[in-house]
């Protein structure tokens, strides 16, 4: 399954994906905006995490972003927690390739997972957390329709300090009024 825009697409992520995923997984500055616990990992632990937790689910759904006109890998997005009776799951994103943060993207890439989770998946709702230091996210995740829903107060201690996760939602029938009005 592929999905593409102007400068993205995406690929099934795969068991040989895992090396990859350990190099970014590994950068405590890629993790530090998305991860709750910066830590390094041995490469057997990322790949047994990879085909178990990543693979290995039935209720999600994980891919590669990749830079489209030379198929660089450039982060992970991903559906998971899906839950098919009351058609809802929890959205993913990591650029891990830092070459590409800034320049739209993740962007890009978060809308074909949400075109695919909305149109092809016929998910009504999506969610994501997001760390409240995280603005650039934040701004992203509202440009695309997430609303704030709620937060868990100083759920995260990083740098010295206590921060707060924010709970974001998005339905689909607002996803679709806005895909339809751009």
């Amino acid at each position: 399954m592929l999905f593409e825009s102007t400068r993205v697409k995406l690929r099934k992520m795969t068991k040989e994906d895992a090396v990859l995923y350990h190099s970014w997984r590994n950068d405590l500055e890629v993790m530090r905006s998305t991860n709750l616990c910066l830590d390094v990992y041995p490469l057997e632990e990322t790949e047994a995490f990879v085909e178990h937790v990543i693979l290995g689910s039935n209720t999600s759904k994980s891919y590669i972003l990749l830079e489209k006109e030379n198929e660089t890998p450039i982060g992970v997005l991903a559906l998971i927690h899906i839950d098919y009776k009351n058609r809802n799951a929890e959205c993913i994103i990591d650029i891990g390739d830092k070459r590409f943060w800034g320049k739209g993207y993740g962007s890009e890439g978060l809308k074909l997972l949400l075109d695919y989770g909305f149109y092809e998946m016929n998910l009504h709702r999506l969610s994501l957390r997001v760390f409240s230091f995280n603005d650039r996210a934040i701004r992203l995740y509202q440009r695309l329709g997430f609303q704030q829903e709620g937060s868990s107060k100083e759920a995260l201690f990083r740098e010295g300090r206590w921060h707060d996760i924010l709970h974001m939602g998005l339905l689909q029938r607002n996803y679709m009024e806005m895909r339809a009005g751009s």
